[in-house]
C-alpha cells in the first residue's frame, strides 16, 4: 500500500490476524462486533475493519484508518460500522496505553453480562479475570455519540469491560494481550454458564483464597512473572494461523 509506514503495515497485519483468530475460536458474529488497533506513532488514528466482510476474509490491506472524528483516512469504497467507531474511539481516547481492543457478543459473554452479579468467583479461570474486569450499563446501540463519554468513564483501568446485556470488550497494550484477555474472559464465562446449567451445588471459595489467588495472578501476569499475558501465546497463535491460512498478511 502507498503511504503506509512499516509500523502501520505491521499493525494492519496484526489486526487482520486478530480478526482471523477470533473467528477461528468462534467468537465472531457475522458482520457484527469489531476489533481495533491504534496506529503506532499516530495516537489519534486507529484501524477498523471495513463493514460488509466476514472476519475470515480480513486482510491487512483491507483495514481502514480513521481519526478521532470518525473520518476514514484510507482511500477505500468501504465504510466502518458507526457503533464500532463509537466504542473504539471512546476506548482509544480514554486509555492511551491500549493499542488493541476486541469487542464480541458471544453467547457466554452475553449470558454472564446479563446476570445481575456478572462474573462469579466460581473457578480459577474466573479469578484470573475478575480483578481486571469492570461493567458498563446498557444504553442502547452505540450509534449515539453521547455513548462515547459513558464508555470512556466505564473503561477505567480494566482489561475486560462487560457490556451489560450486550457482550464484552477486551483490551491490551499488544495484540496478544488483548486476545488473551478475551480468551480468558470467554473461558470463564463458558465455565460459569456450564456450572449454572448443571444445577448442582457448588463449592464456594473462601474469601482469603480468592484474594490471594487474584494477587498471585497479578504477579504471574507481570513482566516479573513466568507468563506475561500474551507474550508467549501470540507467536504460537500466529504459527497456527500461518499453518492454516497466511492470506491475512496480504
Amino acid at each position: 500500500m502507498d503511504n503506509v509506514s512499516n509500523a502501520e503495515w505491521q499493525a494492519r497485519v496484526d489486526l487482520a490476524a486478530l480478526y482471523r483468530l477470533v473467528d477461528m475460536h468462534g467468537w465472531s458474529d457475522l458482520l457484527g462486533s469489531h476489533i481495533s488497533h491504534r496506529v503506532p506513532g499516530e495516537p489519534d488514528h486507529f484501524l477498523l475493519n471495513p463493514y460488509g466482510f466476514l472476519w475470515e476474509e480480513m486482510t491487512a490491506s483491507m483495514m481502514l484508518k480513521v481519526d478521532h472524528l470518525g473520518t476514514v483516512l484510507t482511500d477505500s469504497n468501504h465504510t466502518i460500522n458507526p457503533a464500532g467507531f463509537t466504542i473504539h474511539s471512546a476506548i482509544m481516547a480514554a486509555r492511551p496505553d491500549v493499542m488493541c481492543a476486541i469487542h464480541t457478543h458471544t453467547q457466554p459473554s452475553v449470558g454472564v453480562s446479563t446476570q445481575k452479579d456478572g462474573l462469579l468467583p466460581l473457578t480459577q479461570h474466573a479469578l484470573h479475570v475478575i480483578a481486571h474486569a469492570g461493567y458498563y450499563t446498557y444504553g442502547g446501540i452505540e450509534t449515539d455519540p453521547r455513548e462515547r463519554d459513558r464508555i470512556a468513564a466505564a473503561v477505567g483501568h480494566y482489561n475486560v469491560l462487560f457490556l451489560r446485556n450486550h457482550g464484552l470488550i477486551a483490551m491490551g497494550r499488544t495484540p496478544g494481550e488483548a486476545f488473551m484477555w478475551c480468551y480468558r474472559a470467554e473461558r470463564a464465562c463458558r465455565m460459569q454458564l456450564a456450572i449454572q446449567q448443571a444445577g448442582a451445588e457448588t463449592v464456594p471459595l473462601p474469601d482469603d483464597v480468592i484474594a490471594e489467588t487474584v494477587e498471585r495472578n497479578r504477579f504471574l501476569n507481570s513482566a516479573d512473572g513466568y507468563r506475561p499475558i500474551g507474550m508467549h501465546e501470540w507467536p504460537a497463535l500466529l504459527r497456527k494461523l500461518d499453518r492454516q491460512d497466511p492470506s491475512y498478511k496480504h
